[in-house]
């Protein structure tokens, strides 16, 4: 459901959810909303616009909210708001979940690869950069660490529960498979390694800080 008026909220606000959470989280699930700029969705914890601006739609971080099938007990959800018509074709040469790169449609080349196609809305640079952020924070404050069995995306996730992509599954979900990594000059490289990869450069600078203060 769309939230009418959402309220934006800092990071050190974020900051003081995470610490009231510290314990009872297990897992962040990263996702995008199919939906378009400036839609905030209630069924995520924590929705982050094209600007950058974050958006809770929760008290506490704890509360449970619809966002990832089966496993929404101890977990975050954490969304952006984009992808209204995105759409995905499947490597023509290999099984799915084993591709490892992806192009846009104009161009593709080879059939061992993805094609990613992220419609009008896109994920932006200040999304992805933020989502990192964001990442950075709650692990740094609920304990936990930068590893793929902590924070995933809901494709990786969907891919291991059997309805990520050539699954066949009705409900298939491919949230944020690939993401320009701006590392890589922009191509295209797996979403929850650009995500886990840009927090662990957060998680270095927040330790960097509390060292110099």
């Amino acid at each position: 459901m769309i939230v009418e008026n959402p309220t934006p909220i800092t990071e050190e606000e974020l900051i003081r959810l995470a610490k009231r959470a510290k314990g009872r989280i297990t897992t962040i699930y990263l996702h995008w909303t199919a939906g378009h700029y400036g839609q905030v969705y209630d069924d995520y914890h924590l929705n982050i616009d094209r600007d950058g601006t974050l958006y809770a739609t929760c008290d506490e971080l704890t509360e449970r909210k619809a966002h990832t099938w089966k496993r929404n007990k101890g977990t975050i959800g954490i969304a952006l708001c984009c992808a209204s018509d995105a759409d995905c074709i499947l490597p023509a040469a290999i099984y799915a979940p084993e591709a490892v790169s992806a192009v846009e449609p104009d161009e593709y080349r080879d059939p061992y690869q993805a094609v990613i196609d992220f419609g009008c809305e896109p994920p932006t640079v200040r999304q992805i950069d933020a989502l990192a952020k964001i990442v950075a924070i709650l692990l740094k404050e609920l304990g936990l660490a930068n590893s793929a069995a902590n924070v995933m995306t809901h494709c990786e996730i969907a891919f291991k529960d059997d309805y990520g992509p050539g699954s066949g599954d009705s409900e298939t979900k491919w949230d944020l498979w690939f993401l320009p990594d701006d590392a890589r000059h922009g191509r295209l490289y797996p979403g929850g390694c650009v995500i886990r990869g840009k927090a662990a450069y957060y998680l270095r600078e927040m330790k960097r800080q509390e060292k110099a203060a």
